[in-house]
């Protein structure tokens, strides 16, 4: 990980090698990438082997920190100085508000969300879509699974129009699209003239209105309606997919609205290059702003969003709960909100306090086999009891070979007996990157083919920790 550090320092002036990094990272990255994390970095100076490159908010310095742009970052500072250095990323500041502003960009000040249902006119009143009052920037748990997303949403919402335009935000279902949607829409209602036009509708909403409007001769009130709007807004458009006709229609809609600089904000399933049979000239303009991805979250969001959940619902989840439902349910927050739904509704009705013997009985039916299946705790403290060492070392940033063997033996068994991430495995063991995880693995994998006595070693820990979970040996 490269050094970082929070402390103002000087800007030194414009140096030519830094110029050349930039320019490399503007090659190698698109245009609304490269303008939002690294148009506005400055050269700070060099110091033997370190390059301290200044960023104007901890927002871009920690997104820059825990994402593929760092690797980016240290092939430009390479090419553009012509050695190796590592960056050391700063936040820059030029006077004494600077330290609150950047405290503000790292979180971000959403406007309040509406108190009641949304103002008669501003939705789509014939949608099957409503605002779900809980919907709300505030609610939106937010982790490096949707970082991006979730800061490209608050631009919009900030600046409708200006930002990101149009936003296009895919993910698997059940991973927080509707949600993040519904947040943009609570907040332009709150924070702007109560006479802004907002329409917020399903894409089947909108090929059915649009076949309706063909049926009673009504197109050009259609096309009056959707193309007069201040911001629109259209859930699952990938229902495009197979549908010339209307691909056509919300092509010139798409235009009217660009051209007037008026707000698009889309969400689907997949990328816009991946949905089957979508025009390219509709591919190419979905691709104008911004293209966001959320990805499944990391246990460590999974368990946030689970303690955020079960709040809501009255009840303070206790650590040992949380930390089942966030290894065993890895995928869908919405089966995370069902599961936690379920725990306390059955609760309430048997008078009796959610511990882990509960959670496992309650939702065994939904869980199925996950129940028993092995978890990392039960490896860990198999490797605990096999080896001697102390389940707080492996979890340390301690890096002795006593240390390291029984730490890599757990992260290859954890990959090989669980279904979690390598992200999840490296959070477990002290924070370790994904790579650190993958070098244990392979560096096992080998050991194991060259020595017989490390194989039988890993069977018999394969043993162990099913027997800690109460499973048959197989």
């Amino acid at each position: 990980m490269p050094h970082s550090s929070e402390s103002a320092t000087p800007i030194a002036p414009a140096d030519p090698r830094f110029q050349r990094v930039l320019e490399h990272v503007q090659s190698r990255t698109k245009k609304p990438i490269y303008d939002t994390w690294f148009r506005n970095l400055e050269f700070v100076g060099v110091d033997e082997d370190v390059v301290r490159i200044g960023t104007p908010n901890p927002f871009v310095k920690r997104w820059i920190e825990e994402s593929d742009l760092m690797h980016t970052l240290c092939e430009a500072v390479r090419i553009g100085f012509e050695r190796s250095l590592t960056p050391e990323l700063l936040i820059t500041r030029r006077d004494e508000d600077a330290s609150a502003e950047a405290d503000h960009a790292l979180t971000p000040a959403a406007p309040e969300p509406i108190a009641s249902s949304a103002p008669p006119g501003l939705l789509e009143q014939d949608s099957s879509i409503q605002l779900k009052d809980d919907y709300t920037f505030q609610s939106y748990i937010v982790g490096p699974n949707n970082r991006l997303a979730h800061a490209a949403a608050l631009a919009v919402a900030e600046s409708p129009g200006q930002a990101y335009n149009p936003l296009f935000v895919h993910s698997a279902v059940g991973l927080g699209k509707t949600h993040l949607l519904q947040g943009i829409c609570h907040a332009l209602l709150s924070k702007h003239s109560p006479r802004a036009k907002i329409l917020y509708l399903s894409c089947e909403d909108f090929v059915n209105r649009f076949i309706e409007a063909v049926k009673d001769g009504e197109l050009e009130q259609f096309r009056y309606k959707y193309r007069n709007v201040d911001v629109l807004v259209i859930d699952d458009i990938h229902f495009l997919a197979d549908k010339e006709r209307i691909q056509e229609e919300f092509f010139h809609t798409f235009n009217t609205l660009y051209n007037a600089q008026k707000q698009i904000i889309l969400s689907a399933d997949c990328a816009p290059s991946e949905i089957p049979t979508l025009e390219d000239r509709l591919v190419s303009r979905f691709k104008w702003g911004l293209v966001a991805r959320i990805d499944p979250p990391e246990f460590e969001t999974r368990a946030a969003i689970i303690k955020q959940k079960g709040e809501a619902k009255g009840t303070r989840l206790d650590d040992e709960v949380v930390g089942f439902l966030a290894s065993r349910m890895d995928s869908n927050i919405r089966e995370l909100e069902g599961a936690i739904n379920r725990l306390v509704g059955t609760a309430s009705l048997m008078n009796r306090r959610i511990d882990l013997p509960f959670a496992q009985q309650v939702l065994a039916d939904m869980l199925g086999a996950e129940v028993s299946r092995v978890q990392i705790q039960d490896i860990s403290e198999a490797v605990v009891n096999r080896l001697k060492v102390k389940l707080s070392d492996m979890q340390s940033k301690k890096r002795t070979k006593r240390i390291a063997f029984p730490r890599q033996l757990c992260m290859f068994l954890a990959r090989d007996m669980t279904d979690l991430t390598l992200s999840d495995i490296g959070a477990h063991f002290g924070g370790r990157d994904h790579t650190t995880v993958i070098y244990a693995i392979e560096r096992i994998e080998e050991r194991i083919k060259a020595e017989p006595d490390l194989a039988q070693l890993v069977e018999d820990l394969r043993r162990d920790s099913r027997a800690l979970r109460g499973q048959a040996p197989r």
